[in-house]
């Protein structure tokens, strides 16, 4: 048996690296988009708000706001199972939002002015989140003020330091409140900080009649001190931030239910529950869903060309062992003694060989979710498919081998009904998978998963049937040519010796895998590329609170800075239908004004593909009202025009033009309307305030460009103030369209849609190349017979390279096309079932051809066809043309 083995080395070998390949696809694949989902699954939780991510319960309770304490940890192991083994970090804390206290003083600024609303908070770990540069921390004593803590922002704003007494007021009462101390947080980022955002970063007024916001931080005694003497109940609260490195999508559902079980429940009797987590986990679930549906699909098409693959190995293995076979056969052998014998040759190799893939793709990094179905039925498929196939090729026995090059190939009625019934198949579950999706309840359906693999296999099959008439119709003009070379390799071509059009038929299933998902990368990659200009329609957003209504000047002096464009943006600002007290509400809506001359000018220099309406860039300032383009909800709701609240102005205006997005409005916005800078009526000492930029920029100095920025906000709050600001309210921000476009790449399963489309266009063109290396291999005996008999007639060593090339290029070049045409339809045809929504937010998915498929398609026909001629090569060396021709002999 290991001489047999020994003899057949090349073809054992074969069939065992096919089986190892086909065995690691089916392990790793799944191990690598596990590990990338539970990656993507961790960050898309650690960046969501707090608000979102945390399980949060508020109740008011009575004083003492001590009590809540130690029901923190009961509170957390109540949670429904997994999420108390997922609470990492837990906080409870007293409060009282700003809104419901005013806060007065003796001296300026907090004698008068704007209004001052402060909140007042007591937190488990603040203290120990802190650093205290004046005083201490509050300790409130029996009888005596409620003791404070401020943060230096909040000190510097409203000008307090240790000793400053307030008063804090609900209503008609006031309660008695004394800082002693100011403090700068250790760690701005640490979640801690979360609920008290107003206490680092207090809000000063932008307009006049706007109020300062913030708050400070005491003591439990002291929550109840400014409670019970202010009239306003105390919030108490509970929350709970689960540790993302525990989840996995292993625990997603579980999680999920989890969470919408405890909004439904009273874990905190009488408490508001606060936490958007499950839905954010379904929309991470419905993305995993429909990628994991995607690399079903590309998976199956690389496993079917596999699979094509080693039946065919196993068939080319059958038939050069046909002498032996034929002579076992003759000698009286059974069916039974050839399956055993061949048997016995591969359960040595091919079970080991299929062991060693899977253990290997079990290496790659990732989340083993156990052995895959699929690898004991490839140790049994790759074992068996040599001696079944033998069976049933030497069901009868014959003592003289027939002619290989006058054998009809005319198709049995079994399989022209097998071929009608492939094609059955594949058009009902086209049908199926557009009315049902490729994720049905209970996971992906293997069936509808297969479907884009049927198309392409009845497509392969269509253009087996089709193709040897155009061959023949180009060998009747082959003739009228000179040389011979041109109508040999034609005819050859379109008479397709049996084994030859198994390989067209892989050819054209691992074309149409690779092209499918080079199809759908670049439709997600075009549907992001539109994402990132309707977010940011430059070559940067510069954001901040609000900039001076000169800062253009400014920044438009940094180096790198080409052009700049000024915007206000805000959400929820109302319309009316008319100036006056009889108007009528219309709603809200986002209000975008942007200076539209220079935004056409920031949009040139920045290379980005944005029309800027007409009707807004020629808008000039005039007593009527200004031209706008909205959103078609606000245009079916306000009529011809309406009037629009900017900064507290109202300005009338009339439509101009319908959008369903606008470039710089953002992405899923509904409601919206824009209207241009340039044609708005201004004052001199209430103008309109930008707090965006729009910037074309090449090469600046981001820190440079910042600093100009904060430099411009603290000249516009200290003029609002009336007093010198050393602080911005909040620090400007640059945001590039690459950097945000680069982040879409990084967000929810895209790595895992990644993954699949990679293994896809790679798998799809190493398969393409290995098939058109079996289709050489198929018949090269019968390649050969007619090589050796043209060199006897002078045929040089470059004319049967040639007769070579014109024999596959009809082969490769219709299997190419058609595998291309295949893929190329397959996301029209399959249309949104395929949830590439999922994948771009906020706009349409439109089919997209990338030119570079194109050309991988050409590349992967050269390709082709030399890894044809260099197969034909190694091939030729070891037949020893000269020797086939001999009296009686025929190769197999």
């Amino acid at each position: 048996m290991t001489g047999r083995i020994r003899v057949y080395a090349g073809q054992v070998a074969l069939l065992a690296l096919l089986g190892l390949v086909a065995a690691m696809l089916v392990t790793a694949a799944p191990r690598l988009a596990d590990g990338y989902a539970d990656r993507g699954l961790r960050a898309d939780v650690a960046h969501l708000p707090h608000l979102v991510r945390d399980i949060s319960f508020g109740v008011a309770r009575p004083a003492p706001a001590a009590a809540g304490q130690a029901e923190l940890d009961r509170y957390a192991a109540a949670l429904p199972q997994p999420l108390p083994g997922l609470v990492d970090r837990r906080w409870y804390a007293s409060s009282i939002d700003p809104e419901h206290l005013l806060a007065y003083g003796d001296a300026p600024p907090m004698d008068g002015g704007a209004r001052k609303l402060f909140g007042v908070r007591a937190q488990t770990g603040v203290e120990e989140a802190v650093e205290v540069t004046a005083g201490r921390w509050p300790r409130t004593q029996a009888g005596g003020p409620a003791e404070l803590a401020v943060s230096v922002e909040v000190a510097e704003t409203l000008s307090l330091r240790p000793g400053t007494d307030l008063r804090f007021g609900g209503g008609n009462r006031q309660a008695r409140v004394r800082v002693v101390g100011v403090f700068t947080p250790r760690d701005a980022a640490d979640p801690v900080w979360d609920d008290l955002r107003q206490a680092l970063s207090p809000t000063v007024p932008l307009l006049d009649g706007d109020p300062y916001v913030v708050a400070g931080v005491t003591d439990w005694a002291g929550m109840d001190v400014v409670s019970a003497g202010a009239g306003v109940p105390a919030v108490s609260g509970w929350r709970y931030r689960l540790d993302e490195r525990r989840l996995d999508t292993g625990v997603l559902d579980a999680v999920t239910a989890a969470v919408a079980e405890t909004r439904r429940s009273e874990t905190v009797p009488g408490a508001l529950v606060q936490t958007s987590l499950d839905t954010a986990l379904v929309r991470f679930a419905d993305a995993l869903r429909s990628v994991r549906a995607l690399l079903a699909v590309v998976q199956t098409g690389l496993l079917a060309s596999l699979l094509g693959l080693i039946v065919l190995a196993a068939r080319l293995a059958v038939r050069r062992r046909r002498a032996e076979l034929t002579l076992l056969r003759a000698r009286g052998a059974s069916l039974a003694t050839i399956g055993r014998r061949l048997l016995a040759e591969a359960v040595p190799v091919q079970p080991l060989a299929v062991l060693l893939g899977a253990l290997a793709g079990a290496a790659v990094p990732g989340r083993s979710t156990g052995v895959p179905w699929l690898v004991p039925v490839l140790a049994v498929l790759t074992t068996v498919v040599v001696p079944v196939l033998a069976v049933l090729a030497y069901r009868r026995v014959g003592v003289v081998a027939g002619r290989a090059d006058v054998v009809a190939q005319r198709p049995s009625a079994r399989r022209l009904t097998l071929e009608a019934g492939v094609l059955v198949l594949a058009g009902l579950g086209v049908v199926l998978l557009r009315r049902r999706g490729l994720d049905v309840a209970g996971g992906v359906d293997a069936y509808l998963s297969a479907v884009p693999v049927l198309v392409a296999v009845a497509a392969a099959l269509v253009a087996i049937r089709l193709l040897p008439w155009p061959l023949r119709l180009v060998g009747r003009f082959a003739t009228r040519s000179r040389g011979a070379m041109l109508f040999l390799g034609v005819a050859r071509a379109g008479r397709g010796a049996p084994v030859a059009w198994g390989p067209l038929a892989v050819l054209i299933v691992a074309v149409s895998t690779g092209v499918f998902g080079g199809v759908v990368t670049t439709t997600v990659a075009d549907a992001r590329d539109r994402a990132a200009t309707l977010s940011i329609p430059a070559d940067a957003w510069l954001t901040g609170y609000t900039f001076a209504p000169d800062a253009a000047d400014e920044i438009g002096t940094v180096p790198g800075v080409q052009a700049a464009a000024r915007v206000w943006v805000e959400s929820n600002r109302r319309l009316l239908s008319e100036s006056g007290p009889g108007a009528r509400q219309l709603g809200q809506a986002r209000v975008l004004v942007v200076d539209a001359p220079a935004f056409a000018e920031v949009v040139a220099r920045s290379g980005v593909d944005v029309d800027v309406p007409a009707a807004l860039r020629d808008a000039a300032r005039g007593d009527g009202p200004v031209p706008a383009v909205v959103s078609p909800r606000v245009a079916a709701e306000i009529g011809d025009g309406a009037v629009a609240d900017v900064q507290s102005r109202w300005y009338a205006f009339q439509v101009a033009g319908i959008a369903d997005a606008f470039p710089g409005v953002g992405l899923g916005v509904e409601r919206f309307v824009v209207l241009p800078w340039q044609a708005l009526p201004e004052y001199e000492y209430t103008p309109i305030v930008p707090n965006r930029y729009l910037l074309a920029t090449d090469g600046v100095d981001e820190a440079r460009l910042l600093a100009v920025a904060d430099e411009t906000q603290r000249r516009r709050q200290s003029d609002v103030l009336g007093r010198e600001v050393t602080r911005t309210q909040v620090p400007a921000a640059l945001q590039t369209r690459q950097a945000y476009r680069e982040g879409l790449e990084r967000t929810g399963a895209n790595e895992v849609l990644t993954l699949a489309f990679t293994v896809g266009a790679a798998g799809g063109t190493a398969l393409a190349v290995l098939a058109v290396g079996f289709a050489v291999v198929a018949d090269a005996a019968g390649r050969g017979r007619t090589l050796s008999r043209l060199r006897t007639l002078g045929l040089s060593a470059a004319g049967g390279r040639r007769l070579l090339v014109y024999e596959l290029v009809p082969l490769v070049v219709v299997a190419a096309s058609t595998g291309a045409a295949v893929g190329v339809a397959l996301p029209r045809l399959l249309g949104p079932t395929l949830g590439l929504a999922a994948f771009a937010p906020g706009v349409p998915i439109r089919d997209h051809l990338d030119p570079l498929v194109v050309g991988g398609v050409l590349v992967l026909v050269v390709l082709g066809l030399l890894a044809g001629l260099v197969v034909e090569n190694l091939v030729n060396r070891r037949m020893r043309l000269g020797e086939v021709l001999r009296l009686g002999e025929e190769n197999p």
